[in-house]
């Protein structure tokens, strides 16, 4: 999740910059926040801002996302999809949410998602996320053209505690991408693999 003050501006960025181009996602009901999604297949980049600030003062992330934005744009959280999704929550003690947004062809996306709150806490452990819709409906598999020819997240940095982070990502995180250096916890960076073999980074 990359935070930004200004979704279109931001949008307008990714894209001259890294030849990634977005999608407008929808607004997240009863969050205050809204978003634009950089579909990279199985996985994707979210563009999250503030649409509606009295609102974002009542959500865990609009408040998150309030205070952290005064520092200007910047990579604020990860997330992880897990299945089966009710097994990780237990197994962390975590209390699950359902989310939805509506997208402009007036679909309603929904999904479960937990450990949000603890991510917003410590940015080196992700959130958990179980979609509800169809794998042709996920928010990576939208159709849209990207200059830069992107094949989907390559890898993801953190600082933190390694053995506490892969504890909490749980059975079959050597699969994930994810790279762990010691120092206070943090999202470092997230690589985009492309077509040619260059990677994008963001940070």
């Amino acid at each position: 999740m990359l935070g930004v003050r200004d979704l279109d501006g931001a949008a307008r960025r990714l894209l001259e910059d890294f030849g990634l181009a977005s999608v407008f996602g929808g607004h997240h009901v009863g969050w205050g926040t809204g978003n634009l999604i950089v579909p990279l297949g199985s996985n994707y980049v979210e563009l999250l801002g503030v649409v509606d600030e009295k609102q974002a003062t009542q959500s865990v992330l609009g408040r998150h996302l309030l205070s952290t934005m005064e520092e200007g744009d910047r990579l604020i959280g990860w997330c992880v999809a897990v299945d089966p999704f009710d097994e990780t929550v237990d197994r962390l003690g975590l209390t699950a949410s359902e989310g939805s947004r509506v997208r402009p062809d007036g679909t309603t996306l929904r999904w479960r998602s937990a450990g949000l709150a603890e991510a917003m806490a410590d940015p080196s452990r992700p959130f958990f996320i179980s979609w509800l819709v169809p794998p042709a409906m996920h928010p990576g598999r939208t159709g849209v053209y990207h200059p830069a020819a992107p094949k989907g997240l390559a890898w993801v940095e953190v600082n933190g505690d390694e053995a506490a982070i892969r504890r909490w990502l749980g059975p079959g995180d050597e699969e994930l991408p994810v790279r762990v250096l010691p120092g206070s916890p943090a999202l470092v960076g997230a690589g985009i693999a492309t077509a040619s073999g260059n990677e994008i980074v963001l940070r």
